[in-house]
């Protein structure tokens, strides 16, 4: 297994690290190897690579919290939420404190330190395995377009909060919309599974009555925050859990869910198939599930095998929603 490139900078004495005081690490992957970096607190909003890194033995939270001696920031597909990342990792080290930034170029690490020095002075840069490292210092006084960095709250058409970084970020994706208009009346206990910042959950409490409680499971804990604020119903209820592995309290009368198909910029259908298992086990027997999904992406097979009813209600704009019932038993190994 090929070293990390912050330990081979380490082990090269190319960066220079503080041997002693706690070490920040954000937006942490949960199989990183940061034991190298020394007392890690490790802070992601992810549910998994939360959960992944506690097990590991790790420090971990969602928000910095107080100061550090240095930082790691490992950046995500979004610049906004990376560039956000890297000026709180800065603000959070003394004068003086390094902070280092990784990632590849698929992610768009090029970029980035192109951002970064524009502004301020990188001492060192490796590349290795398809992306770079580069690490600075933070000056005494961090300038104005480091702090205009920090990404903050923002209203999107219908006065719904985002952050970047937030899937649809800009505004209501097509694919909810699409669901929302052609969703039949529900009645009784309603989950969204991936409800990120809420326009789904929100828009069909909104329009429907006989609800009577909708649980929002949602893995990214900024986004569910959000969902917080844009869902103003006494009905919703705020989970941060990871859908694949989520079992609730009590079954469902239906599911519904616009299922992420991402694993940073590359598509990963089984994700999408991992959410119809999971809606699967999560139903009342006579439970109803809805989703929308990408015309593109091959769901129709895993539908199939946990449903024993479905029909496609409708194909319209590069979209596909399903309607599925009566779900299988879980299969035992």
């Amino acid at each position: 297994m090929t070293p990390d490139r912050w330990t081979l900078a380490l082990q090269s004495d190319e960066l220079a690290w503080p041997e002693e005081g706690r070490v920040l690490v954000m937006c942490a992957q949960g199989d990183a190897d940061l034991a190298p970096l020394g007392d890690v607190h490790a802070v992601t909003v992810n549910f998994p690579a939360h959960l992944r890194l506690h097990n590991r033995g790790f420090a971990v939270g969602v928000a910095p919290e107080g100061d550090y001696s240095a930082a790691l920031v490992q950046i995500v597909k979004s610049k906004a939420a990376s560039l956000s990342a890297i000026a709180e990792a800065l603000a959070h080290v003394p004068p003086g404190g390094v902070v280092a930034v990784d990632g590849q170029k698929t992610e768009g690490i090029e970029s980035l330190l192109k951002a970064v020095r524009a502004v301020l002075p990188v001492e060192g840069v490796l590349s290795k395995s398809h992306g770079k490292l580069f690490w600075l210092r933070r000056p005494r006084d961090l300038p104005e377009a480091v702090l205009g960095w920090i990404a903050e709250p923002q209203q999107v058409d219908g006065g719904y909060q985002t952050l970047p970084g937030m899937f649809s970020a800009d505004g209501p994706d097509a694919g909810s919309e699409l669901l929302i208009a052609l969703l039949p009346q529900l009645k009784g206990r309603v989950a969204d599974f991936g409800a990120g910042w809420g326009y789904l959950a929100g828009e069909v409490l909104a329009e429907q009555e006989a609800i009577t409680a909708m649980d929002l499971v949602e893995a990214d804990w900024a986004a569910l925050q959000a969902a917080m604020v844009n869902v103003a119903d006494d009905r919703a209820q705020y989970l941060w859990a990871d859908v694949t592995t989520f079992t609730p309290d009590d079954r469902y009368d239906a599911v519904i869910s616009n299922p992420p198909f991402h694993t940073g910029r590359a598509a990963e259908p089984a994700l999408g198939q991992a959410f119809i298992a999971a809606a699967a086990r999560a139903l009342k027997p006579g439970g109803q599930f809805f989703m929308v999904a990408n015309r593109h992406l091959p769901y129709e097979a895993t539908l199939k095998e946990h449903f024993a009813t479905g029909t496609l209600l409708a194909e319209l704009g590069g979209y596909k929603l399903y309607q599925a019932g009566k779900p299988k038993p879980a299969r035992r190994i």
